[in-house]
């Protein structure tokens, strides 16, 4: 699967942090998004620049709540 937005600078993924809960943050490749479990919300990356704005976050879903065992952090995107 092709990643037109993975483009976004890794040492940008490894300082960010959610703006409501200052928690880390998971990079969903699926789905070209910044996760933050914590606050239940996942933030688009547009044209490589994540938006981190909770008016433009989508809420996650039930079955996404539950944070991977595996989870990896933005940085390791």
């Amino acid at each position: 699967m092709t990643q037109p937005d993975r483009d976004v600078d890794p040492a940008l993924l490894e300082v960010l942090v959610c703006p409501l809960t200052k928690s880390a943050l998971s990079y969903q490749a699926e789905t070209n998004e910044l996760i933050s479990y914590e606050a239940g919300l996942a933030f688009p990356i547009r044209g490589g620049i994540p938006i981190m704005l909770e008016s433009e976050a989508r809420p996650l879903e039930e079955r996404e709540r539950a944070k991977p065992k595996a989870a990896t952090s933005a940085a390791a995107g």
